[in-house]
């Protein structure tokens, strides 16, 4: 293992600053305190500006090298936490109730903010380092919000890198999948409004309770009936919430739940037949059927080049035996996605101990991979901004 000598000194403020971040976790767009923590440290390691407010609660720091280039390499990470009730007894669980940092953001944020220190003491470099802290990666359009903002137009990059820990049990594997690597993703909300009656007159209702519950059945045909066999897609119902009394036939019901895909034409396939199956549900029962989709993310593509060489640069830090850019595509959804739409770039998974999943109130974070991510992140603005 290579770890850079200003991070490996940094070790023991790298590990209090993720244990204060993931006691304190803040949902997101309110991730405030986050954000202030963030800058601090950033103007603490002497980060040339430092830039916040950016979609509410996103920060951009820009560190430039010792030559005159002007190419500019970004570096990414999401800084909030899920609204799930931790369940680990850490020492440093979360103090709020109800959220967590399951999804190990909060060490995100410190090993770009282990990155910005090195880069910052060091600057062997030829050109500038663009390090971007983004709000509401979980699903609520962070990196939409800043790109809407103009993230690119203030701060140019000419290629762009983020990292996701990886409960594994495989301590320090990096892994890419270069290509289609995430899948993009729909959320959807429908209401049946249908019509109440005493429970023990049913005759008198339109049942939205029933109809919905058909819905739910008749939605998962799109998958096993529409879509062709060797494309992927997931239509998952993950609410169903209707009624309030033992005696009372509600007048209404609702349903959300998620599209995931890899191309576009089987989202908007997907999509189409949702709407399809709920307007002949409204004409067959006589009922409204509502429904809201929205697009939330979309596919993560890695490009090949920037894979190898971000691979290239993981490997001065883990060793050649420790990458990979075998790894399958996932289901999972990633908002990242939105800028490598506008940058081309790559995102790797950075394997730590554990095998508790992702969004799990178990969910435990191995701090020892933090100086190990801080360095990959570091190293790879060194290799691609050399002299």
């Amino acid at each position: 293992m290579n770890i850079l000598p200003t991070i490996a000194d940094s070790v023991e403020d790298l590990t209090a600053i993720f244990e204060d971040l993931h006691a304190h976790p803040e949902i997101g767009f309110t991730e405030t305190r986050t954000a202030q923590i963030v800058a601090r440290k950033l103007r603490d390691y002497g980060v040339d500006e430092v830039h916040t407010g950016i979609a509410q609660t996103g920060v951009v720091g820009l560190i430039k090298g010792r030559g005159d280039s002007k190419r500019r390499v970004g570096l990414r990470a999401d800084m909030d936490a899920l609204p799930i009730h931790e369940q680990t007894n850490l020492r440093y669980a979360s103090k709020s109730p109800g959220v967590m940092h399951a999804c190990g953001h909060d060490g995100h944020t410190t090993m770009l903010l282990g990155a910005a220190k090195h880069l910052a003491t060091t600057r062997d470099f030829d050109g500038t380092a663009v390090l971007i802290f983004q709000p509401a990666e979980e699903g609520l359009g962070g990196a939409r919000s800043m790109l809407a903002e103009g993230l690119f137009e203030r701060f140019p990059c000419d290629e762009i890198y983020g990292m996701h820990n990886w409960p594994s049990g495989v301590p320090n594997k990096v892994t890419i999948c270069k290509g289609t690597a995430m899948a993009g993703a729909s959320f959807f909300d429908i209401r049946v409004q249908g019509k109440g009656s005493h429970a023990a007159m049913p005759h008198q209702s339109r049942d939205p309770l029933v109809i919905a519950s058909a819905l739910v059945g008749q939605i998962q045909t799109i998958l096993s009936r529409n879509v062709p066999p060797i494309e992927s897609c997931v239509v998952s119902v993950t609410k169903f919430q209707s009624g309030s009394a033992y005696n009372v036939v509600p007048d209404t019901a609702t349903l959300a739940g998620t599209i995931r895909y890899f191309n576009e034409h089987i989202c908007t396939l997907a999509e189409t037949r949702l709407r399809e199956i709920c307007d002949g549900f409204a004409l067959a029962h006589r009922v409204e059927v509502e429904v809201d989709l929205r697009n939330v993310f979309n596919p993560l593509v890695n490009d090949a080049v920037l894979s190898d060489a971000y691979l290239e640069a993981a490997a001065d830090i883990v060793g050649s035996d420790n990458v990979t850019d075998q790894a399958p595509p996932g289901t999972g959804s990633e908002d990242f996605a939105d800028m490598l739409r506008a940058v081309p770039g790559a995102y790797c998974r950075l394997g730590h101990s554990g095998d508790i999943a992702l969004h799990n109130p178990g969910f435990v974070l191995d701090p020892h991979m933090l100086p190990v991510g801080a360095s990959i992140m570091a190293r790879v603005v060194e290799q691609r901004l050399s002299f």
